[in-house]
């Protein structure tokens, strides 16, 4: 099934599961939302836990946050990821931080879904990014999957959380189909997951560029280069374990991002492999980012967009080392 089905998915079974589990968004009712993630789920669920929201993000996340501390388990959906911004304060000031202010007494279990990442031919505010805000921010739990087995069983893991779960989800992956195992739930939450085996060198990234990098990785092996290909899944922590891992067999490391580059998830990533693994690395590790710059039109987006040729390029200059 496609990753937005298998959300939906998700949904509905944690809905069954807990009837403290509510949905909130701007027209996630009738309409399912722009993406129909949660088509279908106000007519079975009604009004009451699937609510349509006023255009006021700052006061769905307030509100959400008001919810947590009475009992509930909502889901927030942010439209487009360049909407988030007018709710910021409440995320990184209030949900990130009520918990630590109350000594851990008050759990705040929010999940906050966000629509990301380019590929779609949208305008501005519709393609971008933002997970390095969110990350950065001490309190959050932030994780994307990459497939629509991941997604379904993520979002169900990120609702049973305890702490409030950023949820970034890629959306130019949402039709793609892709297996779903509805018995087995796979790796935890928060753990990083090799998803090609190789030998010669490490591509590493999240989101929608795990596609491109299995793409890359495909017309490498055509040429006789064996790549290994890593999706971290969550951001926020970040399971190092299998990353250093693989960067101790293979000696190279590239982290791939569709997020400009400058102070990133890529850049932290980066860093932690070279403290960590240092006498490992036969070259240094290099980065692969969208350019630190806002997101263009639409026209341009290939552009700006890491793709194969652009990963494998990095390639070439990680092996010539």
């Amino acid at each position: 099934m496609p990753l937005a089905k298998a959300l939906n998915a998700g949904l509905r079974k944690a809905m069954q599961d807990d009837a403290k589990v509510l949905l909130m968004g701007e027209d996630i009712g009738p309409l399912g939302g722009v993406f129909r993630v949660t088509e279908g789920l106000q007519a079975e669920f009604g009004t009451h836990r699937v609510m349509d929201t006023p255009l006021a993000e700052s006061g769905i996340v307030g509100t959400a946050i008001g919810l947590a501390m009475g009992g509930y388990r909502p889901v927030v959906e942010i439209q487009f990821d360049g909407f988030i911004f007018p709710g910021f304060d409440q995320i990184t000031t209030q949900l990130a931080k009520l918990t630590n202010r109350h000594e851990g007494t008050l759990q705040l279990p929010v999940v906050i879904r966000v629509p990301y990442g380019g590929h779609i031919g949208a305008v501005e505010h519709h393609q971008e990014s933002p997970e390095a805000y969110f990350a950065h921010t001490p309190g959050l739990r932030l994780v994307s999957p990459s497939t629509p087995h991941d997604a379904y069983w993520m979002i169900q893991e990120a609702i049973a959380s305890n702490d409030p779960v950023m949820f970034f989800e890629p959306k130019s992956r949402y039709w793609p189909k892709g297996e779903v195992d509805f018995s087995a739930s796979g790796a935890p939450l928060h753990s990083t997951r090799v998803v090609r085996e190789g030998s010669e060198i490490t591509l590493l990234g999240h989101g929608a560029m795990v596609a491109t990098l299995l793409q890359a990785a495909e017309i490498a092996a055509e040429e006789g280069t064996s790549i290994e290909v890593i999706d971290i899944r969550s951001l926020s922590p970040i399971d190092y374990a299998p990353i250093i891992a693989s960067v101790q067999k293979t000696g190279r490391l590239v982290v791939v991002s569709e997020a400009p580059g400058f102070v990133s998830v890529s850049s932290e990533i980066a860093a932690t492999v070279t403290e960590r693994a240092f006498y490992s690395l036969e070259a240094p590790v290099l980065r692969v980012s969208g350019f630190d710059a806002p997101f263009p039109p639409a026209k341009l987006e290939t552009i700006y967009l890491p793709d194969a040729d652009r990963v494998l390029e990095a390639v070439d200059r990680a092996l010539a080392y």
